[in-house]
């Protein structure tokens, strides 16, 4: 059986999901077995996995710096947020449930099982298992439910080791303060810390790193600097891609949905370096410069659709197509240009039809069925293949569609306005296909670099793990592991 560390944050975003994928590399590279695990995550960028489930994609980037397939196993608990106050409950990569967040809370104790289980299937086929918490176990709100931080430590006896990070200020009292704040057993089970995304010289904080030490009495791990080449790294939360600005470069729009979901498909090109990504925010109006403007994926397809609405952006997209520009929309985006979305039995919210944008001439139909696998389709204008993945409830259909977007077994995908100008599609991730993208920046004469994409990743993974290496005691973390 493998052994297993703990990785958790002392708050949301300090850099623990690069840090498992850093490890995962580096451990990887020393001949051992690596599988990376998060019991319960929360996201709406998910990943189909080989087994034909749904994970965080954060869990799918450390199986791809471990050099494994990603399989359900390795995020067992998914939550995807519906609404402000509602997210679908996805248990072993399938949907079991759409709940409130007090409902959820009442669940959260019957889950610990499947969270286990997968975690002993992990163990079983590794030599390590590498552990992402979610959150901050300073949450001690929550902590009479919680499977996800040290809940889960406890349960399965696995060490623990803190990320705090300095870049936001604080980091002394996030780390001192969660000591104080947590249950004594439960702070039995942090081993140490690590001080994460420090800018300048580190030895600056070394009379901070010696008070944690003595506040805590946990082992300080080093100081890791911050990591430049993050942003060339599939980013987890839609607000990683603002950093991906390339003034005077040809713009491409994405609007900034309420729900956004799956938004990989703008990694790939937010690295090309004739194209300048620009997110369109909430209260922001769509640039009028733009070549093309993306409709991104969205958890809430009817909801964006009337968020879309409140930022005026539906004008801004009659505007931009009058003036000759193009618009892609990919899977809800794709929804979202038809004539309307309709959602008979309530699968994404109250039961209703809501009319869309008008710039595809077909209508959808919510269905519970979900659609979850990996394909292989041709693009129906340029004729190059391209490997996507599929997510999504509801079928689309209508004139339009006798203009597919890509072939799919032999079947039309997608639709085409008669002017071409307008494209609609469920497939997902296609802008990793580096020939596709190369030819479809063409046609919106945009040029293309010459780097792979998945190159550019891989690259990016292994100067990670050097820069884990160089500045961690990665060696002590390992001899952490039980």
């Amino acid at each position: 059986m493998a052994r297993a560390l703990m990785i958790q944050g002392a708050g949301s975003d300090v850099g623990k999901s690069l840090i498992v994928a850093g490890l995962a590399r580096a451990f990887t590279r020393r001949d051992l077995r690596v599988l990376p695990f998060k019991p319960q995550n929360m996201s709406n960028n998910a990943a189909v996995t080989v087994d034909g489930g749904e994970i965080g994609r954060a869990q799918a980037l450390q199986a791809l710096a471990a050099g494994v397939e990603p399989h359900t196993d390795m995020n067992p608990v998914l939550l995807k947020p519906e609404t402000d106050v509602g997210a679908q409950i996805v248990v072993h990569g399938k949907r079991i449930a759409t709940a409130r967040a007090r409902e959820y809370a009442a669940m959260k104790p019957s889950l610990m099982g499947a969270v286990l289980e997968s975690f002993e299937r992990l163990k079983a086929r590794a030599d390590l298992v590498l552990v992402e918490g979610a959150g901050s176990p300073a949450e001690v709100n929550l902590r009479k439910s919680d499977i996800a931080n040290m809940g889960f430590a406890r349960k399965a006896d696995v060490p623990v080791v803190l990320v705090g990070d300095i870049d936001r200020g604080g980091v002394i009292a996030q780390l001192v303060g969660i000591k104080t704040v947590i249950d004594p057993d439960d702070a039995a089970m942090v081993q140490g810390f690590v001080i994460n995304k420090f800018r300048g010289d580190p030895t600056l904080f070394d009379d901070g790193y010696r008070l944690i030490e003595q506040k805590t009495a946990w082992r300080g791990f080093g100081v890791l600097p911050w990591f430049a080449r993050a942003g060339e790294l599939p980013a987890e939360d839609a607000l990683g891609l603002s950093d991906a600005r390339k003034p005077g470069q040809c713009k491409i729009a994405c609007l900034a949905l309420s729900r956004i979901a799956n938004f990989d498909d703008l990694d790939p090109l937010k690295l090309e370096p004739g194209v300048d990504l620009v997110m369109v925010r909430p209260g922001e109006a769509i640039p009028g410069d733009v070549r093309l403007v993306i409709i991104p994926g969205s958890k809430s397809t009817r909801g964006d659709l009337a968020f879309l609405r409140a930022q005026g952006w539906d004008i801004d997209l009659l505007a931009h197509h009058r003036r000759g520009g193009h618009v892609l929309g990919l899977c809800g985006g794709y929804q979202m240009l038809g004539r309307s979305v309709a959602d008979p039995d309530g699968i994404e919210g109250p039961a209703g039809d809501t009319p869309g944008l008008g710039l595809l001439d077909v209508e959808t139909v919510m269905s519970p069925q979900k659609t979850l696998t990996r394909v292989a389709a041709v693009h129906a204008a340029t004729k190059q293949a391209i490997e996507a993945y599929e997510i999504h409830i509801g079928r689309t259909d209508g004139p339009d569609r006798i203009r597919p977007f890509a072939t799919l077994n032999g079947e039309p995908e997608g639709a085409v306005s008669r002017d071409g100008r307008v494209q609609g599609s469920y497939l997902h991730g296609l802008f990793t296909s580096d020939d596709f993208r190369k030819a479809y920046l063409a046609k919106l004469d945009i040029p293309a670099g010459n780097e792979p994409y998945m190159a550019r990743v891989e690259s990016a993974l292994e100067a990670l793990a050097d820069h884990i290496e160089k500045h961690l005691d990665v060696a002590g973390l390992l001899a952490l592991a039980r």
